[in-house]
Formats: structure tokens, C-alpha cells, sequence
């Protein structure tokens, strides 16, 4: 099969930050064979005329929490702990069904914002919660992103000081087996893999040393990347600095968990030393603005971080800290975020998409695959439809995407496949996955 996407704005984010204001990308069997200016060469079994539209590389999602699409709306005016204990007994009740439910329609409402590739920290395995990753993996089919579903896990509940109730947590073991066996059945290593696995210990609060230090050796024993919550809110600091005697980068940092293997969750509360040791190690850091504006947590020190060289991409993080849900718009708020914090010039229009694409793909160790619209790379594809009254009037086609309204998807492509037409999901339909996602939001609330 090849697709021809002709007569578009292009913005590869490619290392020379290439742009074509009129050209074309082709592909070839779920692979990027040409990109360029002008028209495309040879035949086509399909072409797209992107006329007035942008095309970028599909967005990458490196944080979120699936699952909470089903209690959107709830503590609405709460600081992060608060939060988590008023929505942590609701949680507690969550079954497989529950959760398909609500990761589809997570996954929906990514994919019609832009986003190809979705990493997700599903940290809630209630005891009677049935097969909790299978119910993530089965959504993901229906929709069509590349899913990298975070295996995550408690072991610290109230009554070890823990935020979690004591009936949400596991033994440390049995996270730990559990982590084990969704790699081992559900880990895909191969390129183009629509599914892999990571360990992901919630956070240095809510689980014990062994377990954190468990999975980090599980992670790397079984070649899988690794991923926690870290340094979000002074709250957290406190507690670090009050339990182990230093703050929750340090502790990361004594615990084996820096290095080009592991990316990190919000990452705002960190000192120059800590920012430099991120860099140094190569690791990640997923920038979640509007969650973190929804929590009041505060704002992350992303120029700092690309400036010492870490990995920083994208999270939408769980919709219950973020309601919206969607991709597209985290490119406008971290752009408005880095400047509250440093000024206009800390982050640029291209600088804002490229945390989106490029700067996503290496947090999930996958720059080699997607990120990019580049000859060999998969073609994981946003076709931007930037017509009418939204954009008139805006020449930069970039601008009009970070700085104006979240623009209608006229394609997504995930691999070759067309995931999105026309603002439309192709797999499934949106009025069913709202229905069943109103359903399974009833039900667990009224458990």
C-alpha cells in the first residue's frame, strides 16, 4: 500500500528542524519512504490532498492514568494529597470492565487530538479488580495507538503511612510477580510494537524502598524501562525530607533510578544540582502543564531541563486532574507555562511541538522508530486541518497549531493506518464508548 500526502505544510522535527511550506510525505507498507517539497513522485494507491492543512509527526503522550476517565470532575478544588484521599476509596472499587471502559474512551479522545503513541501508569490493582492490564490492552485495539502501558504498583497503605487505603496496595512480591508476568506476556521489544510494558512503582510515598529498588532491578533485568511520579509537590518533598533525610530526586538518585532507561512524572520541585544530575544521566521527564495547573502544584523547569540536555516530552497525565484529556492543547500550556516562569523567550512555537513528537519518542526510548517524519521512521502521522476562521490569517502553520485552537484532525495515521478521518474514529464509534463509559462512571460511584 502507498499513501501519498500531497500539497501540505510539513514540520518533520527532524534534528534540522526541516519545514516545507508545500510538499509531500510518502508511504509505503506502514513506513516513511519519502518526504519533501513539491509534488510527490509516481503512483499512489491513495493520495491525500493536504491542501491548507499541517502535517506533523503524531503526538506522544508520556503520561497518564487511564483509568480515571471514570471519575472526572471530582475534588475540583483540591491540593494533590487531598485529592488522592478523597478519590483513592472510589479507585479501590474499580473492576476490568470499568477500566476498558474508561481507557477507551481515554484513548478516543487522545487519538482525536492528535496522539499516535500513549504511555500509561496504571498503578490501582484492587484485590476482586479482575485482569486490570488486559482490560488496558483490549481498549487499545479498539482504538489504534501504540499503547505503552506502565505496570504500575503500591505497597504502602495508611496504616504504613501511606496515602492509599490498606485495601488498595499489594505485597511487595506479589507487585513485583505481577510486573513480571504483563512484561512477559505482553512486552513487545520489536520495531513497530503497538504494545509494550514498563515498571513503574507509583511514587517514592505511597511504596516501600524494596519495592522501588525491586523494580528497578526487574526492570533492567528484563530490558524494560522504568517510570514513577517524582517530585511533584512540596508536599512530597516534605514527606521525602522528613522520612529518608533527603528530597525525592536524591532519593531516585540513591535508589538507582536516574539514567537513560527511566523517565519521570512532573518532575516541578528540583534544585539546579538535581536538573544538572537529570541531565547528565540522560533522564526523562514527563511535563504535565495543565494537570499540574489543575493540582496547583506548580511549574516544572522544562528550559532548565533541555538547556542541562534531559529527555522532556508530554503528559496529559489521568483526567481526573485534567479533564479536557486531549494532546493537542498541552502543546499551548507548556508553551504559556514556560514563559510564566522564564519569560517569551523560554520556550519556542517549534520548541513547544517538539516536546510533543520528538522529545516524547526519547523519553519512551523509541526516537530510532517515531517522533519525526523522516525516510525509515513509521509513519505515525497528524494531518491538521487548518482551514477557516480559527487559523485565517495566521501564515506559520506551526503557530496556528500551538498557539491557536487545537486544530480537527483531517488524518491520524498510526503506522500507515488511518486511525482518525475527518475528525472521526475509524475503529470504533464515539457515541458507544461515551454510553459505555456513562455506564461504567454510574457504577462505580455508586458501589
Amino acid at each position: 500500500m502507498r499513501t501519498v500526502i500531497e500539497n501540505a505544510a510539513i514540520a518533520t522535527v527532524d534534528a534540522a528542524g526541516t519545514e516545507h511550506a508545500s510538499g509531500h510525505v510518502v508511504v509505503e507498507d506502514g513506513v516513511i519512504t519519502a518526504v519533501g517539497s513539491g509534488p510527490a513522485p509516481g503512483d499512489a494507491d491513495e493520495r491525500v490532498d493536504a491542501r491548507n492543512c499541517l502535517v506533523t509527526p503524531g503526538l506522544i503522550n508520556t503520561h497518564h492514568h487511564l483509568y480515571q476517565w471514570a471519575t472526572r470532575g471530582l475534588a475540583a478544588d483540591h491540593t494533590l494529597f487531598e485529592w488522592l484521599v478523597e478519590l483513592y476509596p472510589i479507585w479501590g472499587r474499580l473492576n476490568a470492565g470499568i477500566t476498558h471502559a474508561a481507557a477507551t474512551a481515554g484513548l478516543a479522545r487522545l487519538a482525536t487530538t492528535g496522539c499516535t503513541t500513549v504511555a500509561d501508569h496504571h498503578y490501582v490493582f484492587p484485590r476482586e479488580g479482575g485482569d486490570q492490564v488486559e482490560a488496558l490492552v483490549s481498549a487499545r485495539e479498539r482504538v489504534g495507538v501504540r499503547l505503552h502501558i506502565v505496570r504500575g504498583s503500591m505497597d504502602r497503605g495508611v496504616s504504613q503511612g501511606g496515602l492509599p487505603p490498606d485495601n488498595l496496595v499489594e505485597e511487595t512480591e506479589a507487585a513485583l510477580l505481577g510486573t513480571e508476568a504483563a512484561i512477559d506476556k505482553h512486552h513487545d521489544a520489536s520495531r513497530g510494537a503497538h504494545v509494550q510494558i514498563a515498571a513503574g512503582p507509583c511514587s517514592p510515598f505511597s511504596v516501600s524502598e524494596p519495592l522501588m529498588t525491586g523494580a528497578a532491578e526487574l526492570a533492567r533485568r528484563k530490558g524494560v524501562r522504568l517510570h514513577t511520579h517524582l517530585a511533584e509537590t512540596l508536599d512530597e518533598e516534605r514527606q521525602c525530607l522528613a522520612e529518608v533525610g533527603c528530597t525525592p530526586a536524591e532519593y531516585a538518585d540513591k535508589l538507582g533510578w536516574l539514567g537513560d532507561d527511566v523517565w519521570l512524572a512532573h518532575t516541578i520541585h528540583l534544585s539546579g544540582d538535581a536538573i544538572r544530575r537529570l541531565g547528565a544521566t540522560g533522564t526523562g521527564s514527563a511535563h504535565c502543564p495543565t494537570s499540574n495547573g489543575r493540582i496547583g502544584a506548580g511549574i516544572a523547569p522544562v528550559r532548565q531541563l533541555l538547556d542541562a540536555g534531559a529527555p522532556v516530552g508530554l503528559g496529559v497525565d489521568g483526567a481526573a486532574s485534567n479533564e479536557r484529556g486531549g494532546l493537542g492543547e498541552e502543546l499551548h500550556q507548556a508553551l504559556l507555562q514556560a514563559r510564566q516562569r522564564g519569560g517569551p523567550r523560554a520556550l519556542t512555537t517549534r520548541e513547544a511541538l517538539y516536546l510533543g513528537t520528538m522529545g516524547g519518542a526519547r523519553c519512551l526510548g523509541r526516537e530510532s522508530e517515531i517522533g519525526s517524519i523522516e525516510v525509515g521512521k513509521l509513519a505515525d502521522l497528524a494531518v491538521w486541518n487548518l482551514r477557516g476562521l480559527s487559523y485565517a490569517g495566521i501564515t506559520d502553520p506551526v503557530a496556528a497549531l500551538v498557539l491557536g485552537a487545537v486544530p480537527p484532525l483531517a488524518r491520524l495515521f498510526v503506522g500507515g493506518e488511518t486511525v482518525v478521518s475527518e475528525g472521526v474514529l475509524l475503529r470504533s464509534e464515539e457515541d458507544v464508548i461515551a454510553r459505555e463509559l456513562s455506564v461504567a462512571g454510574a457504577k462505580l460511584r455508586e458501589a
